[in-house]
């Protein structure tokens, strides 16, 4: 009997030949082109300590990925929610940008500078864990290849495959390792790295800093601080009193190249 045509699990029996094998990656691929046609795909892999590990990454537009390696690695990443779940060390599953992103994070410096460059319009990322200290992102994006977003049909078939998806992972990339060092102290380093400018900050105030730059609202920093929404405004007027800020824009200026050395 012939096989037939366009079936995605032909192309998901050809990536579980591929496990722990060359090819795994474009045989995974094929298979989310056939179920949810992704515009592109990129692999990372998230320790406690310094940037996350680039596995993989195909897409058609060189522009989602030109600025990866030297913004993103070099620092940004800090900022981006997905690193954000690696920290909180949410549950394995499949992960939509806009269900996690903060409620301002597409007036945030790092979205506006960053990530728009990239063209990418929506984002379903699936989170694995292989080994112990060590979380991993299968991203799936639409970019302007597309100008299109995920349907909500096509999140829900992610979401049917994501505990099959998990385990593929964490098999083919059980060998990776997490011993990178102690893990990163982003606000201690701002700390540190501003001090050697001779600006001195307090840890809440280098707190209240990352929020609003990963795009929290003044109310979603007073829920995540458990302080009331005019301490937040103190301290954000004594932040930028201090480094001699007027805006976001001087704020990210300011201190994505602390986040580049930290």
């Amino acid at each position: 009997m012939a096989g037939l045509p366009n079936m995605a699990e032909q192309q998901l029996a050809e990536a579980i030949r591929k496990l722990g094998k060359p090819g795994f990656e474009s045989a995974l691929l094929a298979f989310f082109r056939r179920i949810v046609a992704p515009d592109n795909l990129i692999v990372l892999a998230y320790r406690d300590a310094g940037p996350p590990q680039v596995l993989f990454r195909q897409t058609e537009l060189p522009q989602v990925f030109s600025q990866l390696d030297a913004t993103y690695l070099g620092g940004a990443y800090l900022l981006d929610p997905y690193h954000d779940l690696h920290v909180s060390r949410v549950a394995a599953g499949v992960y939509r940008l806009t269900d996690i992103a903060p409620d301002a994070f597409q007036r945030s410096r790092y979205f506006i500078e960053y990530y728009r460059q990239t063209t990418l319009i929506d984002e379903l990322t699936f989170v694995a864990y292989p080994v112990a200290g060590v979380s991993l992102n299968i991203c799936l994006g639409r970019d302007a290849a597309s100008g299109r977003a995920f349907s909500a049909a096509e999140v829900a078939t992610c979401q049917r495959v994501a505990p099959l998806v998990a385990a593929l992972a964490e098999h083919h990339w059980a060998g990776l390792t997490a011993d990178t060092g102690p893990a990163d102290d982003v606000s201690g380093d701002l700390i540190g790295a501003l001090a050697a400018q001779d600006i001195h900050i307090t840890a809440r105030q280098a707190e209240v800093a990352l929020l609003i730059l990963r795009g929290h609202s003044t109310t979603s920093i007073s829920l995540r601080l458990g302080l009331s929404p005019q301490t937040v405004k103190v301290f954000r007027r004594q932040l930028y009193a201090r480094c001699g800020l007027s805006s976001q824009a001087e704020l990210f200026a300011l201190m994505l190249p602390l986040l580049r050395a930290s």
